[in-house]
Protein backbone atom coordinates (compact mmCIF):
# COMPACT_ATOMS: atom_id res chain seq x y z
CA UNK A 1 0.00 0.00 0.00
CA UNK A 2 1.41 3.80 -1.03
CA UNK A 3 2.76 5.72 1.85
CA UNK A 4 1.05 8.79 2.30
CA UNK A 5 2.70 12.06 1.41
CA UNK A 6 1.58 15.66 2.38
CA UNK A 7 2.52 18.75 0.40
CA UNK A 8 2.73 21.87 2.05
CA UNK A 9 3.86 25.07 1.04
CA UNK A 10 5.70 28.15 3.35
CA UNK A 11 4.37 31.42 2.60
CA UNK A 12 7.47 32.55 4.41
CA UNK A 13 9.82 31.17 2.35
CA UNK A 14 8.16 30.77 -0.36
CA UNK A 15 8.71 27.28 -1.09
CA UNK A 16 7.27 23.78 -1.27
CA UNK A 17 7.94 21.14 0.94
CA UNK A 18 6.90 17.62 0.35
CA UNK A 19 6.58 16.17 4.14
CA UNK A 20 7.03 12.75 4.96
CA UNK A 21 8.16 10.14 7.39
CA UNK A 22 11.48 9.36 8.53
CA UNK A 23 12.08 6.42 5.67
CA UNK A 24 11.71 6.98 2.39
CA UNK A 25 8.51 7.15 -0.12
CA UNK A 26 6.90 7.16 -3.22
CA UNK A 27 7.25 11.27 -5.13
CA UNK A 28 4.28 10.27 -6.40
CA UNK A 29 1.38 8.97 -4.81
CA UNK A 30 -0.30 7.66 -7.74
CA UNK A 31 2.50 5.52 -8.51
CA UNK A 32 3.38 3.08 -5.11
CA UNK A 33 7.19 2.06 -4.89
CA UNK A 34 8.04 3.68 -8.34
CA UNK A 35 10.83 6.39 -7.47
CA UNK A 36 11.98 6.94 -3.79
CA UNK A 37 12.72 10.99 -2.95
CA UNK A 38 14.55 11.83 0.81
CA UNK A 39 12.15 13.33 3.51
CA UNK A 40 12.02 16.59 3.19
CA UNK A 41 12.34 18.52 -0.78
CA UNK A 42 12.46 22.41 -1.34
CA UNK A 43 10.71 23.28 -4.60
CA UNK A 44 11.63 27.00 -4.87
CA UNK A 45 8.17 28.91 -6.37
CA UNK A 46 8.34 32.93 -6.99
CA UNK A 47 5.70 33.90 -5.35
CA UNK A 48 7.48 36.63 -3.31
CA UNK A 49 6.66 39.73 -2.32
CA UNK A 50 8.24 41.71 -4.99
CA UNK A 51 5.87 39.72 -7.61
CA UNK A 52 2.81 41.74 -5.76
CA UNK A 53 1.30 38.19 -4.77
CA UNK A 54 1.98 38.23 -1.78
CA UNK A 55 -1.78 38.78 -0.90
CA UNK A 56 -3.28 36.06 -3.50
CA UNK A 57 -0.74 33.55 -1.05
CA UNK A 58 -2.83 34.69 1.98
CA UNK A 59 -6.25 33.97 0.53
CA UNK A 60 -4.91 30.24 -0.95
CA UNK A 61 -3.55 29.48 2.22
CA UNK A 62 -7.21 30.31 3.68
CA UNK A 63 -8.36 27.85 1.10
CA UNK A 64 -6.46 25.02 1.82
CA UNK A 65 -5.90 25.40 5.24
CA UNK A 66 -9.59 25.39 6.22
CA UNK A 67 -11.43 22.07 7.73
CA UNK A 68 -14.22 22.45 5.32
CA UNK A 69 -15.49 24.24 2.71
CA UNK A 70 -16.21 28.10 3.37
CA UNK A 71 -19.39 30.22 2.29
CA UNK A 72 -18.08 32.99 3.90
CA UNK A 73 -15.52 34.61 1.21
CA UNK A 74 -15.52 37.94 0.25
CA UNK A 75 -15.01 39.49 -3.45
CA UNK A 76 -11.39 40.51 -2.48
CA UNK A 77 -10.75 37.01 -1.61
CA UNK A 78 -12.13 35.68 -4.27
CA UNK A 79 -10.26 38.65 -6.94
CA UNK A 80 -6.87 37.44 -4.82
CA UNK A 81 -7.45 34.12 -5.77
CA UNK A 82 -9.02 35.06 -9.34
CA UNK A 83 -5.53 37.11 -9.75
CA UNK A 84 -2.92 34.75 -9.00
CA UNK A 85 -0.33 33.77 -11.38
CA UNK A 86 -1.74 31.49 -13.81
CA UNK A 87 0.55 28.92 -13.21
CA UNK A 88 0.95 29.11 -9.96
CA UNK A 89 -3.17 29.24 -9.32
CA UNK A 90 -3.22 25.71 -11.69
CA UNK A 91 -0.73 24.49 -8.88
CA UNK A 92 -2.81 25.00 -6.37
CA UNK A 93 -5.86 24.14 -7.48
CA UNK A 94 -4.64 20.96 -8.30
CA UNK A 95 -3.69 20.18 -4.82
CA UNK A 96 -7.11 21.52 -3.62
CA UNK A 97 -8.63 19.08 -6.25
CA UNK A 98 -6.70 16.03 -4.85
CA UNK A 99 -7.51 16.77 -1.42
CA UNK A 100 -11.34 16.63 -2.21
CA UNK A 101 -11.52 14.52 -5.38
CA UNK A 102 -10.29 10.87 -6.78
CA UNK A 103 -8.12 12.99 -9.49
CA UNK A 104 -8.47 10.07 -12.25
CA UNK A 105 -12.01 9.86 -11.62
CA UNK A 106 -14.45 12.33 -14.35
CA UNK A 107 -18.14 11.77 -14.27
CA UNK A 108 -19.91 11.52 -17.42
CA UNK A 109 -23.39 13.18 -18.17
CA UNK A 110 -25.22 12.96 -21.14
CA UNK A 111 -27.96 15.98 -22.14
CA UNK A 112 -31.61 15.26 -23.65
CA UNK A 113 -34.26 18.02 -24.70
CA UNK A 114 -37.36 16.48 -23.55
CA UNK A 115 -39.05 19.89 -24.43
CA UNK A 116 -37.74 22.03 -27.27
CA UNK A 117 -38.54 26.01 -27.97
CA UNK A 118 -41.25 28.41 -27.52
CA UNK A 119 -40.06 29.52 -24.08
CA UNK A 120 -41.36 33.09 -23.54
CA UNK A 121 -37.78 34.23 -21.84
CA UNK A 122 -35.80 37.02 -23.39
CA UNK A 123 -32.10 35.17 -22.44
CA UNK A 124 -29.96 36.41 -24.97
CA UNK A 125 -28.44 34.15 -25.58
CA UNK A 126 -30.84 31.28 -26.37
CA UNK A 127 -31.86 29.82 -29.66
CA UNK A 128 -35.16 28.42 -27.85
CA UNK A 129 -36.99 31.52 -26.81
CA UNK A 130 -39.56 32.79 -29.06
CA UNK A 131 -38.86 36.11 -29.22
CA UNK A 132 -35.80 35.45 -31.63
CA UNK A 133 -35.24 34.22 -35.21
CA UNK A 134 -32.87 31.11 -34.76
CA UNK A 135 -34.75 28.56 -36.33
CA UNK A 136 -35.56 26.62 -33.47
CA UNK A 137 -39.07 25.81 -33.63
CA UNK A 138 -41.63 24.60 -30.75
CA UNK A 139 -42.18 21.00 -29.83
CA UNK A 140 -44.02 19.05 -27.54
CA UNK A 141 -42.69 17.02 -24.89
CA UNK A 142 -41.51 13.64 -25.44
CA UNK A 143 -42.94 10.07 -24.40
CA UNK A 144 -41.40 8.89 -21.58
CA UNK A 145 -40.28 5.61 -23.96
CA UNK A 146 -38.59 8.13 -26.18
CA UNK A 147 -36.72 9.39 -22.81
CA UNK A 148 -35.85 5.36 -21.58
CA UNK A 149 -34.39 5.28 -24.83
CA UNK A 150 -32.02 7.57 -25.11
CA UNK A 151 -31.11 7.00 -21.37
CA UNK A 152 -30.26 3.13 -21.96
CA UNK A 153 -28.13 4.08 -24.80
CA UNK A 154 -26.41 6.99 -22.01
CA UNK A 155 -25.49 4.02 -20.41
CA UNK A 156 -24.35 1.75 -22.43
CA UNK A 157 -22.23 4.46 -23.91
CA UNK A 158 -21.02 5.02 -20.20
CA UNK A 159 -22.73 8.01 -18.77
CA UNK A 160 -23.58 7.77 -15.33
CA UNK A 161 -25.78 11.01 -14.53
CA UNK A 162 -28.74 11.36 -17.25
CA UNK A 163 -30.40 14.59 -17.70
CA UNK A 164 -33.27 16.05 -19.39
CA UNK A 165 -33.96 20.03 -19.94
CA UNK A 166 -37.58 21.57 -20.62
CA UNK A 167 -37.74 24.90 -22.36
CA UNK A 168 -39.68 26.29 -19.80
CA UNK A 169 -40.03 29.95 -17.77
CA UNK A 170 -41.22 27.62 -15.13
CA UNK A 171 -43.68 24.69 -14.17
CA UNK A 172 -46.46 26.93 -13.42
CA UNK A 173 -49.90 25.03 -13.91
CA UNK A 174 -48.07 22.19 -15.55
CA UNK A 175 -49.31 19.90 -13.29
CA UNK A 176 -49.50 16.50 -15.72
CA UNK A 177 -45.92 17.36 -17.21
CA UNK A 178 -44.18 17.20 -14.23
CA UNK A 179 -46.03 14.05 -13.20
CA UNK A 180 -44.72 12.75 -16.32
CA UNK A 181 -41.38 14.13 -15.64
CA UNK A 182 -41.30 12.23 -12.36
CA UNK A 183 -42.31 9.32 -13.86
CA UNK A 184 -39.65 9.49 -15.90
CA UNK A 185 -37.20 10.02 -13.25
CA UNK A 186 -38.15 7.05 -11.66
CA UNK A 187 -38.21 4.70 -14.38
CA UNK A 188 -34.52 5.61 -15.09
CA UNK A 189 -33.73 5.22 -11.32
CA UNK A 190 -35.17 1.73 -10.79
CA UNK A 191 -33.99 0.01 -13.97
CA UNK A 192 -30.91 1.91 -14.91
CA UNK A 193 -29.75 2.63 -11.46
CA UNK A 194 -28.66 6.14 -13.25
CA UNK A 195 -28.34 9.85 -11.77
CA UNK A 196 -31.32 12.40 -12.73
CA UNK A 197 -31.03 15.88 -13.31
CA UNK A 198 -33.64 17.97 -14.68
CA UNK A 199 -33.88 21.75 -15.61
CA UNK A 200 -37.40 23.04 -16.11
CA UNK A 201 -36.95 26.36 -15.23
CA UNK A 202 -38.64 27.99 -11.86
CA UNK A 203 -40.07 25.29 -9.35
CA UNK A 204 -41.73 26.30 -5.99
CA UNK A 205 -41.41 24.38 -2.87
CA UNK A 206 -44.16 22.08 -3.42
CA UNK A 207 -42.70 21.35 -7.68
CA UNK A 208 -39.39 20.47 -5.85
CA UNK A 209 -40.82 17.84 -3.16
CA UNK A 210 -42.50 16.16 -5.87
CA UNK A 211 -39.33 15.78 -7.86
CA UNK A 212 -37.63 14.89 -4.36
CA UNK A 213 -40.52 12.12 -3.87
CA UNK A 214 -39.73 11.01 -7.46
CA UNK A 215 -36.14 10.50 -6.58
CA UNK A 216 -34.22 13.24 -8.28
CA UNK A 217 -30.56 13.33 -7.63
CA UNK A 218 -30.30 17.01 -8.73
CA UNK A 219 -31.89 19.71 -10.46
CA UNK A 220 -29.85 22.55 -12.66
CA UNK A 221 -30.78 26.23 -12.68
CA UNK A 222 -27.93 28.50 -13.43
CA UNK A 223 -27.98 32.10 -12.30
CA UNK A 224 -25.86 32.21 -15.38
CA UNK A 225 -23.37 35.46 -14.53
CA UNK A 226 -22.62 37.99 -11.75
CA UNK A 227 -25.26 39.96 -9.97
CA UNK A 228 -24.03 43.19 -11.98
CA UNK A 229 -24.03 41.97 -15.54
CA UNK A 230 -27.26 39.78 -15.06
CA UNK A 231 -29.66 42.79 -15.83
CA UNK A 232 -27.48 42.62 -19.59
CA UNK A 233 -28.33 39.65 -20.50
CA UNK A 234 -32.01 38.96 -19.10
CA UNK A 235 -34.92 40.79 -18.39
CA UNK A 236 -37.57 38.24 -17.73
CA UNK A 237 -36.39 36.83 -14.87
CA UNK A 238 -34.29 38.35 -11.94
CA UNK A 239 -31.18 37.12 -9.86
CA UNK A 240 -32.96 36.54 -7.00
CA UNK A 241 -35.38 35.00 -8.56
CA UNK A 242 -33.07 32.16 -9.68
CA UNK A 243 -31.23 31.62 -6.31
CA UNK A 244 -34.70 31.09 -4.88
CA UNK A 245 -35.38 28.40 -6.98
CA UNK A 246 -31.67 27.16 -6.14
CA UNK A 247 -33.08 27.76 -1.93
CA UNK A 248 -36.24 25.52 -3.06
CA UNK A 249 -34.66 22.34 -4.29
CA UNK A 250 -31.73 22.21 -1.84
CA UNK A 251 -34.55 22.49 0.93
CA UNK A 252 -36.32 19.40 -0.74
CA UNK A 253 -33.38 17.09 -0.11
CA UNK A 254 -31.88 17.29 -3.90
CA UNK A 255 -28.46 18.72 -5.04
CA UNK A 256 -28.67 22.04 -6.60
CA UNK A 257 -26.97 22.12 -10.06
CA UNK A 258 -25.86 25.94 -10.89
CA UNK A 259 -23.42 27.95 -12.29
CA UNK A 260 -23.53 29.87 -15.58
CA UNK A 261 -21.86 30.93 -19.06
CA UNK A 262 -18.56 32.63 -19.58
CA UNK A 263 -18.13 34.83 -22.93
CA UNK A 264 -21.58 36.85 -22.65
CA UNK A 265 -19.89 40.32 -22.74
CA UNK A 266 -18.89 40.21 -19.37
CA UNK A 267 -15.19 41.14 -17.71
CA UNK A 268 -13.46 39.33 -15.35
CA UNK A 269 -14.94 41.05 -12.24
CA UNK A 270 -18.05 39.63 -13.31
CA UNK A 271 -16.17 36.18 -12.97
CA UNK A 272 -15.06 36.74 -9.61
CA UNK A 273 -18.87 38.42 -8.74
CA UNK A 274 -20.01 34.93 -10.47
CA UNK A 275 -18.06 33.23 -8.11
CA UNK A 276 -18.86 35.07 -5.19
CA UNK A 277 -22.62 34.52 -5.39
CA UNK A 278 -22.09 30.77 -5.46
CA UNK A 279 -19.51 30.25 -3.30
CA UNK A 280 -21.74 32.18 -0.27
CA UNK A 281 -24.88 29.82 -0.72
CA UNK A 282 -25.32 28.32 2.44
CA UNK A 283 -24.79 24.89 0.62
CA UNK A 284 -22.40 25.07 -2.31
CA UNK A 285 -23.88 23.85 -5.53
CA UNK A 286 -22.85 20.09 -5.60
CA UNK A 287 -21.93 20.45 -9.36
CA UNK A 288 -20.82 23.31 -11.23
CA UNK A 289 -21.17 23.97 -15.07
CA UNK A 290 -18.78 25.62 -16.63
CA UNK A 291 -20.02 26.75 -20.40
CA UNK A 292 -18.42 28.81 -23.14
CA UNK A 293 -20.83 30.68 -24.94
CA UNK A 294 -21.95 29.36 -28.13
CA UNK A 295 -23.14 32.02 -30.34
CA UNK A 296 -26.37 31.22 -32.30
CA UNK A 297 -27.57 33.32 -35.19
CA UNK A 298 -30.73 35.34 -34.53
CA UNK A 299 -30.02 35.78 -31.26
CA UNK A 300 -29.05 39.21 -29.29
CA UNK A 301 -25.45 38.11 -28.27
CA UNK A 302 -24.82 36.61 -31.21
CA UNK A 303 -24.82 40.38 -32.92
CA UNK A 304 -23.09 41.45 -29.01
CA UNK A 305 -20.22 39.38 -29.40
CA UNK A 306 -19.32 39.94 -32.42
CA UNK A 307 -19.80 43.15 -32.65
CA UNK A 308 -16.91 43.83 -29.82
CA UNK A 309 -13.60 45.20 -30.43
CA UNK A 310 -10.68 41.92 -30.64
CA UNK A 311 -9.02 43.39 -27.41
CA UNK A 312 -12.31 44.65 -25.81
CA UNK A 313 -11.48 43.47 -21.90
CA UNK A 314 -15.26 42.32 -22.79
CA UNK A 315 -14.01 39.28 -25.02
CA UNK A 316 -13.54 35.80 -23.20
CA UNK A 317 -10.33 34.64 -23.43
CA UNK A 318 -9.37 30.92 -22.55
CA UNK A 319 -7.14 32.17 -19.78
CA UNK A 320 -10.25 33.38 -18.26
CA UNK A 321 -12.25 29.86 -17.91
CA UNK A 322 -9.14 28.36 -16.46
CA UNK A 323 -8.51 30.83 -14.10
CA UNK A 324 -12.66 30.70 -13.17
CA UNK A 325 -12.46 26.92 -12.80
CA UNK A 326 -9.45 26.94 -10.89
CA UNK A 327 -10.47 29.70 -8.29
CA UNK A 328 -13.59 27.81 -7.89
CA UNK A 329 -12.07 24.86 -7.16
CA UNK A 330 -10.15 26.27 -4.76
CA UNK A 331 -13.28 27.85 -2.70
CA UNK A 332 -15.69 25.57 -3.40
CA UNK A 333 -13.49 21.99 -3.16
CA UNK A 334 -16.76 19.57 -2.94
CA UNK A 335 -18.22 20.73 -6.03
CA UNK A 336 -18.30 18.73 -9.27
CA UNK A 337 -17.32 21.24 -11.69
CA UNK A 338 -18.42 20.44 -15.42
CA UNK A 339 -17.14 21.43 -18.58
CA UNK A 340 -21.14 21.98 -20.27
CA UNK A 341 -21.90 23.77 -23.62
CA UNK A 342 -19.07 25.05 -25.85
CA UNK A 343 -16.82 22.49 -24.69
CA UNK A 344 -16.47 21.10 -28.41
CA UNK A 345 -15.06 24.56 -29.47
CA UNK A 346 -11.88 23.70 -27.09
CA UNK A 347 -8.97 21.83 -28.31
CA UNK A 348 -8.09 18.47 -26.75
CA UNK A 349 -5.16 20.33 -24.85
CA UNK A 350 -7.47 22.72 -23.54
CA UNK A 351 -9.66 20.46 -22.31
CA UNK A 352 -6.67 18.73 -20.65
CA UNK A 353 -5.93 21.82 -18.92
CA UNK A 354 -8.96 22.31 -17.65
CA UNK A 355 -9.20 19.03 -16.18
CA UNK A 356 -5.46 20.35 -14.33
CA UNK A 357 -7.00 23.30 -12.94
CA UNK A 358 -10.08 21.68 -11.34
CA UNK A 359 -12.60 20.11 -13.30
CA UNK A 360 -13.93 17.04 -13.39
CA UNK A 361 -17.25 16.05 -15.46
CA UNK A 362 -18.60 16.51 -18.57
CA UNK A 363 -21.38 16.41 -21.03
CA UNK A 364 -20.99 13.73 -24.07
CA UNK A 365 -22.90 12.28 -26.09
CA UNK A 366 -25.02 13.43 -29.42
CA UNK A 367 -26.29 16.75 -28.47
CA UNK A 368 -26.85 18.83 -25.90
CA UNK A 369 -30.25 20.97 -25.99
CA UNK A 370 -29.46 23.00 -28.80
CA UNK A 371 -26.00 23.16 -29.33
CA UNK A 372 -23.50 20.21 -30.24
CA UNK A 373 -21.60 17.83 -28.21
CA UNK A 374 -18.39 15.47 -28.08
CA UNK A 375 -19.34 12.09 -28.67
CA UNK A 376 -18.87 9.05 -26.22
CA UNK A 377 -16.29 7.58 -28.44
CA UNK A 378 -14.07 10.33 -28.55
CA UNK A 379 -14.46 11.23 -24.93
CA UNK A 380 -13.94 8.21 -23.90
CA UNK A 381 -10.45 7.59 -26.10
CA UNK A 382 -9.19 10.79 -24.56
CA UNK A 383 -10.03 10.06 -21.21
CA UNK A 384 -7.96 6.50 -22.08
CA UNK A 385 -5.32 8.13 -23.67
CA UNK A 386 -5.16 10.48 -20.19
CA UNK A 387 -5.25 7.93 -17.35
CA UNK A 388 -8.57 8.75 -16.88
CA UNK A 389 -12.10 6.76 -16.26
CA UNK A 390 -15.70 7.31 -15.71
CA UNK A 391 -16.77 8.30 -12.17
CA UNK A 392 -19.02 5.42 -11.31
CA UNK A 393 -22.94 6.52 -10.65
CA UNK A 394 -24.00 7.75 -6.75
CA UNK A 395 -19.52 7.84 -5.80
CA UNK A 396 -18.29 10.99 -5.57
CA UNK A 397 -14.76 10.07 -3.99
CA UNK A 398 -13.30 12.90 -1.17
CA UNK A 399 -9.82 12.11 -0.41
CA UNK A 400 -9.15 11.89 3.14
CA UNK A 401 -7.38 14.80 5.13
CA UNK A 402 -5.28 13.98 7.79
CA UNK A 403 -3.47 17.20 8.74
CA UNK A 404 -5.81 20.51 8.45
CA UNK A 405 -3.19 22.75 7.24
CA UNK A 406 -2.61 20.43 4.35
CA UNK A 407 -3.24 18.47 2.12
CA UNK A 408 -3.14 14.20 2.06
CA UNK A 409 -2.83 12.94 -1.81
CA UNK A 410 -3.54 9.91 -1.44
CA UNK A 411 -5.48 7.07 -4.16
CA UNK A 412 -8.07 4.94 -3.61
CA UNK A 413 -7.88 1.37 -2.42
CA UNK A 414 -8.48 -0.11 -5.98
CA UNK A 415 -7.57 2.54 -8.25
CA UNK A 416 -4.58 1.60 -9.41
CA UNK A 417 -6.00 -1.99 -9.89
CA UNK A 418 -9.77 -1.59 -11.57
CA UNK A 419 -9.74 -1.39 -15.29
CA UNK A 420 -11.27 2.00 -17.20
CA UNK A 421 -13.34 -1.40 -19.20
CA UNK A 422 -15.21 -2.14 -15.55
CA UNK A 423 -15.33 1.76 -15.02
CA UNK A 424 -17.68 2.08 -17.96
CA UNK A 425 -20.70 0.67 -16.73
CA UNK A 426 -22.10 1.83 -13.28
Amino acid sequence: MASKYIIKRSFSSQSLRVLAPSNTIPLNAQRANAVEVDSSINFNINTSSDTGHESNMKAIELALQTPRPLNSWTKDQIREIYNTPLMELVFQSQIQHRKYHNPQEVQLCTLLSIKTGGCTEDCKYCAQSTRYDTGTKAERMISVDEVMKAARTAKANGSTRFCMGAAWRDMTGRKSGLKRISQMVTQINQELGMETCVTLGMVDKKQAADLADAGLTAYNHNIDTSREHYPKVISTRSYDERLQTIRNVQDAGIKACTGGILGLGETEEDHIGFLYTLSTMEKHPESLPINRLVPIKGTPMEKEISSLPRESGRRLKFEHILKTIATARLIMPESIIRLAAGRYTMKEHEQFLCFMSGCNAIFTGEKMLTTMCNGWDEDIQMLKKWGLRPMKSFNKSHMPVTDNSSPTLKPTVDQTTEKFSEACVS
